[in-house]
């Protein structure tokens, strides 16, 4: 092995699993085993994918909004008008989906 592939190694922090049985609907099953089929992955390794995918945008967003929330706090200390804080994150928001 070279240094380039040393550089390259990806390693990976065992995590524990715990089985959670779900119920699924049967079409919805069928059309996630052909995805799976065409991303060359297994199902159980899709459903993880998209399970991290959307947990991943969610946290994102729930950080985000604490984000905004404090942002907000400590504006209130300093600025006694409501609305001029309220203008600012908006400006934020709006910045921030760009």
């Amino acid at each position: 092995m070279n240094k380039h592939d040393e550089e390259l190694e990806l390693y990976l922090k065992p995590r524990t699993t715990e089985t959670v049985p779900i119920k699924i609907p049967t079409d919805a099953l069928e059309s996630l085993k052909k995805i799976a089929a065409n991303r060359d992955m297994t199902l159980e390794a899709l459903i993880k994918f998209y399970i991290g995918q959307s947990l991943r945008q969610d946290l994102a967003k729930l950080f985000s909004e604490r984000v905004l929330e404090s942002t907000a706090e400590v504006l209130a200390k300093h600025i006694e008008s409501k609305e001029e804080i309220l203008t600012i994150i908006q400006e934020i928001q709006a910045k921030a989906t760009l």
